[in-house]
């Protein structure tokens, strides 16, 4: 290695400087010693990198610092941490779908903390199984003979085909033959369990005769998959699930159901039509019907499933259950939530009450919190807009929510600006963009966000100053 190259070299700043800087401690205190000890030496030796391979002849120390401080940034930013939803999506995919009801956090905290009669027969004395505490819900709640939970939805799906029929053949209409999430593809699922897709109809249009004329000796079950936020108009035409009901039984085969959001109850007053209950499902003769915790349901990421007795027991004895099965805290959550469900406390369950909300009730909370921003933020443009929100999670996706939010722009950042300053707040606030105005709709605000909202936007004006 030439001269010029060991001069720079010996110039870099050393760990220990590094580590002694003001600013560090407060990512100490984020990530631990060792975490920024770590991410500020994989940048040193990247820069030697550079250095020694002729890419770098000159290197400040502020540059270097900066570095550093940008990495350690982005890593605190990777923390999974609380924010405030201002999209109006209610169950929200990317921001942790459903938030839980007070009474399954403190649930959890409660079981999480001790020991708990998981899988004790408090009763008997004996071992217990684990998922009694929530199943005996799921059955009251929709009518099923049996219940089992699992992970998640997919997880269900997955275990219920694996079980029923691995080595047979599965009928699923083409136009249910979805991708959801960017990782639940139906076929690919169908392809894990061991089962053999059958498409039948076409992707707009399937009948009941696609489905008779599908069957034979290999067949082992029927499955309907609800579409999720996927939609055909126009020319389409799609088989009942009486229909379904009564060929599976005349057929000696199961019909399955994958409903998705999990809906246990009726929100046609609340405007939103002709999204089944899993009741309903129970009612109409579906021998399985699999559905989501974390989503209208309003608990934690489960997979739940109910149906008859005869074919839980098969899937409860199968292998893959074990990989599959939720933990104490998952549970402890779902049986807070469900038991909300249980005595009809539809406005303890946030997702719940978001939806039901009235435009009048949402109408009066964007004008406080409108009044509230123009007091303290004088030379910007505040308002009060109508919009409309949406559910979220696939559940009723030709449905928006009536509903309103307060519109804010800066005379001197840019959209763009301030909702970067936003994202970095504590807790970051996500919301969203029409023109040159941000949107906080207040349909998915929880308690105490419009405080933080007023706190961020008020420290974003004294910033401008």
């Amino acid at each position: 290695m030439n001269d010029p190259f060991n001069a720079i070299l010996r110039a870099l700043p050393s760990m220990d400087s590094l580590l002694a800087k003001g600013w560090i401690s407060l990512f100490e205190d984020e990530l631990g010693r060792s975490a920024v000890k770590s991410i500020a030496s994989e940048a040193m030796d990247e820069l030697r990198k550079e250095i020694i391979a002729g890419q770098r002849m000159e290197v400040e120390e502020n540059a270097i610092e900066e570095e550093i401080r940008r990495r350690l940034e982005a890593r605190v930013k990777m923390k999974l941490k609380p924010l405030v939803n201002a999209t109006g999506v209610v169950v929200h995919t990317n921001l942790g779908r459903s938030p839980l009801a007070q009474e399954a956090i403190e649930t959890v905290a409660s079981i999480a903390r001790s020991y708990s009669n998981l899988e004790y027969d408090l009763a008997g004395g004996s071992r217990g199984h684990r998922g009694d505490h929530v199943e005996w819900l799921l059955e009251r709640i929709t009518g099923a003979e049996s219940a089992l939970v699992v992970n998640n939805n997919a997880g269900a799906v997955l275990l219920a085909l694996s079980a029923l029929a691995k080595g047979r053949e599965v009928i699923v209409s083409r136009g249910e033959l979805v991708e959801i999430g960017g990782s639940f593809r139906i076929p690919e699922i169908l392809e894990l369990s061991g089962a053999k897709l059958v498409e039948v109809g076409t992707t707009n249009r399937t009948y009941p005769k696609d489905y008779q004329s599908a069957i034979t000796d290999q067949t082992a079950l029927i499955l309907k998959v609800h579409p999720s936020n996927y939609r055909i108009v126009g020319f389409t035409s799609s088989v009942p699930r009486s229909t379904l009901t009564d060929l599976a039984r005349q057929s000696g085969l199961y019909l399955v159901e994958d409903l998705g959001s999990g809906v246990l109850e009726d929100l046609t007053e609340s405007g939103l039509p002709g999204e089944p209950t899993v009741s309903e499902c129970i009612k109409d003769g579906v021998d399985l019907v699999t559905f989501s915790g974390d989503k209208l349901l309003g608990g934690p990421q489960a997979g739940c499933i109910v149906g008859r007795r005869d074919l839980i027991d098969r899937m409860r004895s199968y292998p893959l259950l074990r990989a599959l099965r939720t933990d104490k805290m998952t549970l402890a959550a779902l049986e807070a939530t469900l038991s909300l469900h249980m005595r009809g406390d539809w406005s303890s369950i946030p997702a719940l009450a978001m939806v039901t909300a009235s435009a009048e009730d949402l109408l009066s909370r964007a004008e406080a919190l409108a009044e509230k921003l123009k007091k303290e933020l004088p030379s910007w443009c505040v308002s009060v807009k109508k919009v409309y929100d949406v559910v979220g999670g696939g559940a009723f996706p030709e449905h928006p929510l009536e509903g309103y939010a307060v519109a804010v722009a800066s005379p001197h950042m840019s959209e763009e600006e301030l909702c970067d300053f936003l994202r970095s707040f504590k807790p970051p606030i996500i919301c969203n963009v029409s023109g040159k105005s941000l949107l906080f709709h207040v349909r998915t605000l929880l308690l105490g966000d419009e405080d933080h909202i007023e706190r961020a936007l008020v420290e974003a004006w004294g910033g401008e100053r």
